[in-house]
C-alpha cells in the first residue's frame, strides 16, 4: 500500500499537467498521424503499383524497396512520438517526486530537448524497446496507438494449437519479459540523468538486479489495487445511486437530480482514468525506480528547470507550434473524415442485406470438425449456412477435411493426396474429438452435398489445394451441378487461382476469395463475387467498399461476443462461427428495438 500511496502522490501533485498533456497528445496524434499514416500507406501501394494487398501477394509487397523505406520512415516516426510521450510523462513525474509544479508547456519543451539524443547512432536500440518490447508485452505502459497492434486472432489460433510454434511463442515470450525487467529503468537513466542508453541499460541492470520477479509483481499489484478501488468506487456510486431511488422514491425530482449528479461523476471519473492510464502506468515504474535508488544508496539527479528568458521564450514558440498543430490535425482530420463518410463510397450502391451465420466446420464446438455428426449439430443449433473443407485423394474422390494430412483427426500420419479413398473411408475421425464419436468417418462431399440439399442447408465449400490435384475445381463443381445445387453454396479457397479455375469452367457458380489481409481495392479481383476476410481485418471502410461493388463480405472466424456484436455493426452479409447459439442470439437482439427487449424482460420477470 505504500507504493500504492506514492503513485497516487505522484499523479496528484502535477494532475493537471498529466491530464492536459495527455489530452492534447492523444487529440492531436489521431488527428494528425492517423490520416497521414493512412494516406502515406495509399501513396506507397499507388507508387508500387499494387491495387490490393492479400496473403498472396503481401511478401512481395514488403520486399519492394519503396515499401522498405516508408516502413523505415514509418518506424523512425513512431519511435519519435511514443519516445515525446513517455518522455514528458516521466519529466513530469520526476517534478512531482521532487514536489515542484510544471506546466505542459514547459514539459513539452523539456521532453524536446531530452528526445534529440534518440537521434543519435548508439541509441538506436532504444527503438527496441518504445516500439516492440513495451506494446508486445501489453502490461499497460506503452504509448498510446502504439499499444494498438496486436497479433491477428487467425495467427494467435494457429499458434495455439501447433505445439512447436506455441513452445517457441511462450519462449520469445519469457525472453521479451526477461529483457524487459532488465532494461526497465533504462528510460528514466536516459531522459532524468542524461546518460547514454547503452549506459543507461547497464545502469538498470544494476538498479533491479535480483528484484525481477519482484518488479513485476509489485507492477501488477499496484496497478491490480488501483483498479480494485476504482471499481470500487463504481460501485459505491451505483449503490448509492439505487438506495436514493428507494429511498426518495416518491420525490421523482429530487431522486432525479442527485442520481443525476453521481452519474455525472462517474462519467468524469471515467474520463479522467482513460486520460490517466498512461500515466499511472509510468508512476508505478517511477516509483519502483525512486525506492530502489534509495535502497541501493544511489544519489538521485534532480531534473534541472530551465527557466530563462532564453528557455521561456523557446515555450512560447513552442505554443505557437502547438497551435500551428491544432488547425493542421483539425484539417487533416476533417479531411481525412470527409473522405471516409463522403469521398470514399456512394450510398446509392447499398442495399438492404440480411445477415446470416456459418458454422465452422459445423458445430465443431460440440461435434468432431468436418464430419456429419457436426453438420447435423449445426443444423440443430440453427446455423444458415456450414462451412467445410474439402480435398482430393490419389484416386479423384473429393472428402472433407480441413489438414492435407489426416494425422491430427485419425492418427494416420499420411496426406491425402497419397492415399486412395478405400484407405481413408474407415478410418476413425471422432475419436481424438472424444471417444464416444469413434465412429464417425470422413465424409465424401457428394453425400454432404446430398444431405445438405435434402435439409436446405446452405454450404460453403472451401478447397485446400496442394497443387499435386488433378481437375480438382471441375471435380467440385461436377458434384455441385449433379445435385443442383448451384444456388445454395458457394465455392471459396484461399487461392485466387483456384476461383478463376472454378469460373473458367462454369462462369456461373458463385466464387468467394477468403484473405488473412485484405488492403486496397480487393474488388478488382473479379473473379471473386464476394469476400471472406479475416475478422481482425474487417473494418468498416472494407465492408462499404465491398457492398459498393454489389458483392457480400463474409467474416471469419468470429468467436466473442464483442467480435460479433462489432461484425453486425459493420453490416457484414455473413458470420462464420464456432459459437451458433451465441452468435444466433446476439443477431437476434440486434434486430429487435431497445423497446421491445425491455418488454420482454419485463414480461419474463413478470412470469418468474
Amino acid at each position: 500500500m505504500k507504493k500504492v500511496k506514492k503513485v497516487l502522490e505522484l499523479i496528484q501533485y502535477n494532475l493537471t499537467s498529466l491530464a492536459g498533456f495527455e489530452l492534447i497528445f492523444k487529440t492531436l496524434s489521431f488527428l494528425f498521424f492517423t490520416p497521414i499514416f493512412l494516406k502515406s500507406f495509399t501513396w506507397v501501394m499507388k507508387v508500387t503499383g499494387y491495387k490490393y494487398i492479400t496473403l498472396e501477394n503481401v511478401l512481395s509487397f514488403l520486399l519492394n524497396p519503396i515499401t522498405i523505406f516508408l516502413i523505415i520512415i514509418l518506424i523512425l516516426l513512431m519511435m519519435i512520438y511514443a519516445m515525446f510521450d513517455i518522455t514528458t510523462l516521466i519529466v513530469i513525474l520526476d517534478c512531482s517526486y521532487q514536489k515542484k509544479k510544471i506546466k505542459v508547456l514547459d514539459a513539452m519543451r523539456i521532453s524536446l530537448e531530452k528526445c534529440r539524443k534518440i537521434f543519435h547512432l548508439k541509441n538506436i536500440p532504444l527503438a527496441f524497446l518504445v516500439l516492440f518490447l513495451i506494446p508486445f508485452l501489453n502490461i499497460g505502459i506503452s504509448s498510446s496507438f502504439i499499444a494498438t497492434v496486436k497479433i491477428p486472432e487467425f495467427i494467435m489460433d494457429f499458434i495455439l494449437h501447433n505445439r512447436l510454434l506455441l513452445g517457441i511463442f511462450c519462449l520469445v515470450l519469457f525472453f521479451l519479459i526477461f529483457l524487459l525487467l532488465k532494461w526497465i529503468y533504462s528510460l528514466h537513466y536516459f531522459i532524468l540523468e542524461g546518460v547514454s542508453f547503452k549506459e543507461a541499460r547497464k545502469k538498470s541492470k544494476k538498479l533491479s538486479d535480483k528484484n525481477h520477479f519482484k518488479d513485476i509483481i509489485a507492477l501488477f499489484l499496484i496497478q491490480i489495487t488501483l483498479f480494485v478501488l476504482y471499481c470500487f468506487y463504481i460501485g459505491i456510486s451505483i449503490l448509492l445511486i439505487l438506495l436514493l431511488n428507494k429511498v426518495f422514491q416518491k420525490w421523482v425530482l429530487l431522486k432525479s437530480i442527485t442520481s443525476t449528479i453521481i452519474l455525472l461523476n462517474i462519467a468524469f471519473s471515467l474520463i479522467l482514468i482513460a486520460l490517466l492510464s498512461t500515466p499511472i502506468s509510468y508512476a508505478s515504474i517511477s516509483v519502483l525506480y525512486y525506492f530502489h535508488k534509495i535502497d541501493k544508496r544511489e544519489k538521485t539527479l534532480p531534473l534541472q528547470i530551465d527557466m530563462s528568458s532564453s528557455e521561456k521564450k523557446k515555450t512560447r514558440n513552442l505554443k505557437k507550434i502547438v497551435i500551428a498543430l491544432t488547425i493542421i490535425s483539425l484539417g487533416l482530420g476533417t479531411i481525412f473524415t470527409y473522405g471516409v463518410y463522403k469521398g470514399k463510397y456512394h450510398l446509392n450502391i447499398e442495399f438492404v442485406r440480411t445477415l446470416e451465420i456459418t458454422a465452422h466446420r459445423g458445430a465443431s464446438v460440440d461435434y468432431p470438425e468436418n464430419t456429419m455428426s457436426a453438420f447435423i449439430g449445426a443444423k440443430e443449433k440453427g446455423a444458415d449456412w456450414i462451412e467445410l473443407d474439402v480435398q482430393q485423394t490419389k484416386d479423384g474422390e473429393i472428402i472433407v477435411s480441413h489438414d492435407t494430412n489426416l494425422s491430427r483427426v485419425t492418427g494416420v500420419h499420411k496426406n491425402i493426396i497419397d492415399m486412395d479413398y478405400s484407405e481413408i473411408k474407415d478410418l476413425d475421425a471422432g475419436s481424438f474429438f472424444d471417444k464416444k464419436f469413434k465412429d464417425e468417418k470422413i465424409p465424401l462431399l457428394k453425400d454432404v452435398v446430398d444431405w445438405a440439399k435434402n435439409n436446405h442447408m446452405k454450404l460453403n465449400i472451401e478447397l485446400k489445394p496442394t497443387f499435386k490435384e488433378k481437375d480438382f475445381e471441375k471435380e467440385v463443381v461436377d458434384i455441385v451441378k449433379k445435385y443442383e445445387y448451384e444456388d445454395s453454396c458457394v465455392i471459396t479457397s484461399q487461392v485466387y487461382q483456384v476461383l478463376e479455375n472454378v469460373k473458367k469452367y462454369d462462369k456461373n457458380i458463385k466464387t468467394v476469395y477468403v484473405m488473412s489481409l485484405a488492403v486496397g481495392d480487393v474488388v478488382l479481383l473479379d473473379k471473386a463475387d464476394s469476400f471472406s476476410i479475416e475478422a481482425s481485418n474487417v473494418n468498416q471502410y472494407i465492408v462499404n467498399k465491398v457492398h459498393n461493388a454489389g458483392k457480400e463480405l463474409y467474416a471469419w472466424t468470429v468467436n466473442k461476443k464483442e467480435s460479433i456484436q462489432k461484425m453486425i455493426d459493420y453490416n457484414v452479409d455473413n458470420i462464420i462461427t464456432d459459437n451458433i447459439q451465441v452468435a444466433k442470439e446476439i443477431v437476434l437482439k440486434s434486430k429487435t428495438s431497445n423497446l421491445i427487449n425491455e418488454f420482454v424482460q419485463w414480461v419474463e420477470k413478470y412470469l418468474a
